[in-house]
């Protein structure tokens, strides 16, 4: 068990270590001093250590916690601030930091796609037992394009560019909005994610009871792949920040939300790309007329993509 007499020991360590943190602010570490810099390194190579330490100890988690979020901020600072607000910084932070900030923040990710999941499902199986259900929900002349065996989607195809453009803004819209929702504890973010899910759930049925479910899911599978996880991550960005809000742990309050927040912001732009090429390819390539087949290949590739670039290590130093 640690001792409370250890961690009287290294806290003024991790204090100094969130002091030099704080003063970067958005100069970055250009903010420190020569002597600062090395003394960052050492402190946050310690802090690694003492990590390791606490770890072993299962009664304190939330100890462990604080000083992740800790080293996460110095790790961004270390790793990333020479190459701040340069090009090589940007293909630094979406090649090698961003599938880690994912990975670090899955379980909120995992979250908001369950309730998106639950209300997908419910909706589809309310719909299939009261297919007056889905007019509650959709337009009427949605409802009766669907009715007619015909997809709605055929005027996409007439103004590509504009209604990909227009598609990219939606998208885009509903990822921010899903994000900042966070901030009404969750509540907002987890209710978009469920109406969202109803959504899908109650076009899903329509087309189903219409016999149009290939059409449907041939057009949903290029672009959706890329889009819909777009969407759970921006969600799971929402809930990093109602987590940090609702359960502050050692830190204030103020001072967890701030810290979270910024975790949560570096979550959701990495969906921002996802969206964009989903866009591009939901305006051009899904409402084409390409064999079923050969839509779902694509989405299968692009989702296999997507896994294995979320999935993906750091490169070892010594490869750098």
């Amino acid at each position: 068990m640690i001792s409370t007499r250890w961690i009287e020991k290294r806290k003024p360590h991790w204090n100094r270590l969130a002091e030099l943190a704080d003063r970067t602010g958005s100069r970055g570490v250009s903010a420190l001093t020569h002597a600062e810099l090395q003394e960052l390194g050492l402190l946050y190579r310690q802090a690694a250590s003492d990590l390791a330490t606490v770890r072993e100890d299962r009664s304190s988690q939330m100890l462990a916690q604080y000083i992740n979020q800790l080293l996460a901020r110095a790790h961004n600072l270390i790793y990333m601030g020479r190459k701040a607000g340069s090009t090589q910084g940007l293909v630094h932070f979406y090649t090698e930091t961003y599938p880690r900030i994912f990975r670090e923040h899955l379980a909120h990710t995992l979250v908001a796609f369950i309730v998106f999941a639950a209300g997908a499902l419910a909706a589809f199986l309310v719909s299939l037992r009261d297919p007056s259900f889905p007019r509650y929900l959709l337009s009427g002349p949605m409802v009766d394009t669907i009715e007619r065996q015909e997809m709605w989607t055929h005027s996409i195809v007439t103004m590509k560019p504009l209604a990909s453009s227009a598609i990219m803004t939606n998208n885009l819209g509903v990822a921010f909005v899903t994000f900042a929702m966070g901030i009404t504890a969750g509540l907002g973010t987890l209710w978009m994610m469920l109406l969202n899910g109803v959504l899908l759930g109650v076009i899903g049925a329509a087309c189903w009871q219409a016999g149009m479910s290939v059409k449907l899911w041939s057009f949903v599978a290029p672009h959706g792949t890329l889009e819909l996880p777009a969407i759970f991550i921006a969600g799971g960005a929402g809930l990093r920040v109602a987590r940090a809000w609702l359960f502050p742990g050692l830190l204030p309050r103020r001072e967890s939300l701030a810290r979270g927040g910024g975790a949560a912001v570096r979550l959701l732009l990495g969906t921002i790309p996802m969206l964009v090429v989903a866009g591009i390819i939901e305006g051009f390539l899904s409402p084409a007329d390409f064999p079923s087949s050969v839509k779902f290949l694509f989405g299968g590739a692009m989702f296999a993509l997507l896994i294995a670039y979320l999935g993906m290590k750091p490169k070892p130093a010594a490869a750098r």
